[in-house]
């Protein structure tokens, strides 16, 4: 469902009038072992900010990276990774990128740079990757920068099982402080495959932390246990498309996916239980209730959720300058609505939600800050594209 956004004569008014953005407030959020906070579904705020067309010409982009010199790697989700140079200039498909299983939700996905890039020229791609029979699962890859081409390519982590679906592949990267890697796993859609997000035996609905060679840390919530696979950090996940490190704290933040409503904001700490599908805020596309409710003992609460679900996808917290009042904030793509989340937040609470560029109609797959301090989108189309965020009031 689109946002609608108010009348641009009201909200021109309003703009001139003040200069703070219009904001929808949400009440304090109870502790996280109640009940949590649904979102309020703001309209979107069409006044004060713009986009400009860094590149056009891609096929469902779905992740981008920025390299240390200001170009952006691009990924598409049929299996190529291209370079947008800094006139905006899109290469041609870089060679050596594995292949993928581009089918339904699947492809190639997500892109990170290793910490050390400029020492090592090191690229990161989760895809879901393809397996005998017509199975499939989430992969990372990781190979060095050259011309043209990643070379020496390797994949460093598998998640098993793989299994007979197109969808729900999770699958973004984020590094932590300490170097190692975040990898996010949806439940792969299908209702026979869900339950394994509840089965420490089973890659299927969890977060997973490695090192960047694909290695175990030792200190792994689930190490050294036999009935658990080393590489879980959290579990009881449906899809979670969108992760940030938040840059003060240092802790991942998620948002992932629910199915008919319950869309959540979470904290993913290490060995807890997010609940999926045993609790959820959603119900089935069917209109049926899923597991016990919203809430177990034992099992977290979301931070925040979303009902209706605004599709969520790819995250950043924003630490620069650029735009007015906006530094601390996360932003997250929403696919649902068309439109780009402003999530205030204190305390580990989100206090107040607000929802920009409605009127551009776009499916926002990634959303970055780029070394100039502005934000950079890509839109998941067939003709998708590279967007800078730019304040109405100029750059």
């Amino acid at each position: 469902m689109r946002s609608t956004g108010m009348p641009r004569r009201t909200m021109t008014l309003a703009f001139l009038l003040i200069a703070a953005p219009l904001v929808t407030q949400c009440k304090a959020q109870p502790p996280r072992t109640g009940p949590a906070q649904a979102s309020p579904q703001p309209r979107s705020i069409d006044g004060n900010v713009t986009v400009e067309t860094v590149a056009s010409g891609l096929e469902h982009p779905w992740g981008l990276a920025f390299l240390p010199d200001g170009r952006i790697l691009v990924t598409e989700r049929p299996g190529r990774l291209r370079i947008v140079d800094t006139s905006g200039r899109v290469s041609e498909p870089l060679a050596g990128v594995p292949q993928v299983h581009a089918v339904s939700q699947g492809g190639l996905l997500d892109v990170a740079i290793d910490p050390d890039f400029a020492q090592n020229q090191l690229v990161y791609l989760s895809f879901s990757e393809p397996g005998e029979g017509g199975v499939s699962g989430t992969s990372v890859a990781r190979g060095r920068l050259g011309n043209g081409r990643l070379d020496n390519v390797e994949v460093i982590y598998r998640q098993q099982p793989k299994v007979r679906s197109g969808g729900h592949y999770g699958s973004r990267l984020v590094f932590s402080r300490d170097g190692k890697l975040f990898v996010t796993q949806g439940d792969r859609q299908s209702g026979s495959f869900r339950q394994q997000a509840q089965q420490l035996s089973s890659g299927i609905g969890k977060i997973v932390r490695i090192n960047p060679d694909g290695s175990i840390p030792s200190d792994n919530p689930f190490v050294g246990r036999d009935d658990a696979r080393p590489e879980i950090w959290s579990l009881g996940h449906r899809n979670a498309q969108a992760a940030a490190l938040h840059p003060e704290s240092g802790q991942l933040w998620t948002v992932e996916h629910g199915a008919m409503g319950g869309d959540e904001l979470n904290r993913p700490e290490k060995g807890k239980n997010y609940g999926w599908p045993t609790i959820t805020y959603g119900r089935d596309y069917s209109g049926s209730a899923i597991g016990e409710g919203t809430q177990r003992e034992g099992m977290e609460q979301p931070v925040y959720y979303w009902d209706p679900v605004i599709a969520p996808s790819g995250m950043t917290f924003y630490t620069g300058d650029r735009y007015p009042g906006w530094k601390g904030s996360a932003f997250v793509g929403a696919m649902g609505p068309r439109a780009l989340v402003r999530l205030t937040i204190e305390n580990d609470r989100v206090t107040r939600e607000e929802r920009y560029l409605g009127d551009l109609g776009a499916r926002i797959r990634d959303v970055q800050q780029g070394p100039d301090g502005l934000l950079y989108l890509v839109t998941d189309d067939a003709n998708g594209k590279v967007l800078r965020v730019v304040p109405k009031t100029g750059r």
